[in-house]
């Protein structure tokens, strides 16, 4: 086969989809499989790599292929291959292929455990034109099989990491803050440091999600266990004052102001989506509300983006503690309270997540826009407020789109 084919360029713009200005869709994270040969302690989503029964209701080669096609048809431009861990695909390659001669740039999202030569040497041959992204739970076998609670992984990791490094592959690394490896930040970051593709800081996951499909009562209660407190989480993003200063100012300005009822006051569903393993399109990777999931195998992608989408998007909410709490809140730019996190605390849309609320307050104290024990909602000159602290506003007042 021609590997040629692969990497045939060509602008965006040439197409007739860009002709009106924009494309229907500009991206799409694909979520491949739940399952996860890691058992990692703070996973929102994974489920046992031998799990017959997940893996039986999966989408086939054939119905991923077709969504493929769907997504590029509409002007695609990027997809996200994620998981669960993706690699566990016995036909991972073939979708992989099967983008890139679409023309799509491949994100894969991996632990790096089963990237073999094989796959290195067909991310070399065959790029997939955006960095690999891997997520580390420790640099000693200690912690990070502390986190990942599988035998092996840490040995399977690092030969995954080193034959992306041995075929010149671009990748970059991501952390998560979790007691096991939190003392080891400096070490790894002093690590990515060394990497080709890093030329920044690794990212990091800090205050957990719970459980995607609120499927397991116990693994909740061991997330929540494991959350940093809302006071470490500040100490971790203060540790370089000046730049997080200044990163708030840039941040503030822009995002703090009360979102009103809108309810997806984000952007969820706004250019592109998530397709789980079962062929259900969701509006973002996290929000699995029944009420908000689109099942394609009983409709077309189009009609999702263009009918279903904007139906969900324009839900106002109507839950009096969200009206009387969220709805005038000021902090949505430090809050990550959304439908999806509610849906995974409460198993609603609208129910304040207090974990989030008192985060977001932590933060807000200490850049001075509230006092201790103020709550935001109930603040009038909260524009003032910023203007005062960060020298300008640029946010609107909340006012109903």
């Amino acid at each position: 086969m021609n590997e040629n084919q692969y990497a045939v360029k060509k602008s965006s713009y040439e197409s007739p989809l860009w002709k009106e200005g924009s494309a229907p869709l500009g991206r799409m994270d694909m979520e491949l499989t739940e399952r996860c040969n890691n058992n990692c302690i703070h996973c929102c989503i994974n489920l046992p790599a031998d799990d017959k029964e997940a893996q039986s209701k999966e989408l086939t080669t054939a119905e991923w292929r077709s969504l493929l096609e769907q997504v590029a048809s509409l002007g695609c431009l990027s997809v996200r291959f994620t998981g669960g861990e993706p690699l566990l695909r016995e036909d991972f390659e073939e979708l992989y292929l099967v983008a890139r001669r679409l023309g799509l740039k491949v994100v894969l999202f991996t632990n790096a455990t089963l990237i073999t030569p094989r796959l290195a040497s067909l991310f070399s041959r065959i790029p997939p034109l955006e960095m690999i992204e891997i997520s580390v739970y420790g640099m000693f076998k200690k912690s990070y099989e502390a986190v990942s609670r599988a035998p092996g992984s840490v040995e399977d990791a690092w030969r995954g990491i080193n034959l992306l490094l041995e075929n010149n592959v671009p990748f970059v690394v991501k952390g998560t803050l979790l007691l096991p490896t939190i003392d080891e930040v400096d070490e790894f970051e002093a690590w990515a440091a060394t990497l080709p593709g890093m030329d920044r800081p690794p990212r990091y996951s800090m205050f957990l999600d719970l459980r995607c499909r609120r499927d397991s009562e116990e693994r909740n209660r061991l997330i929540k266990k494991i959350r940093i407190s809302p006071e470490r989480g500040l100490k971790f993003l203060t540790r370089d004052r000046e730049t997080y200063d200044k990163n708030m100012q840039e941040f503030c300005t822009k995002f703090m102001y009360p979102t009103g009822d809108k309810l997806l006051a984000c952007g969820a569903g706004h250019g592109g989506g998530c397709i789980d393993a079962y062929g259900r399109l969701q509006l973002c990777m996290m929000l699995r509300h029944p009420d908000t999931v689109y099942d394609l195998k009983k409709g077309s992608l189009k009609d999702a983006l263009e009918n279903f989408f904007p139906k969900i998007m324009s839900k106002r909410a109507s839950a009096p503690q969200y009206l009387e709490r969220c709805a005038l809140c000021f902090l949505k730019g430090l809050c990550e309270q959304c439908p999806a996190k509610s849906w995974m605390d409460s198993g609603d849309l609208e129910s304040p997540v207090e974990y989030l609320c008192e985060v977001a307050h932590f933060q807000a104290v200490d850049l001075g826009l509230l006092s201790p024990g103020e709550k935001a909602w109930e603040v009038k000159d909260w524009k003032a407020r910023v203007t005062k602290i960060f020298g300008k506003h640029g946010g609107n007042d909340g006012k109903k789109d």
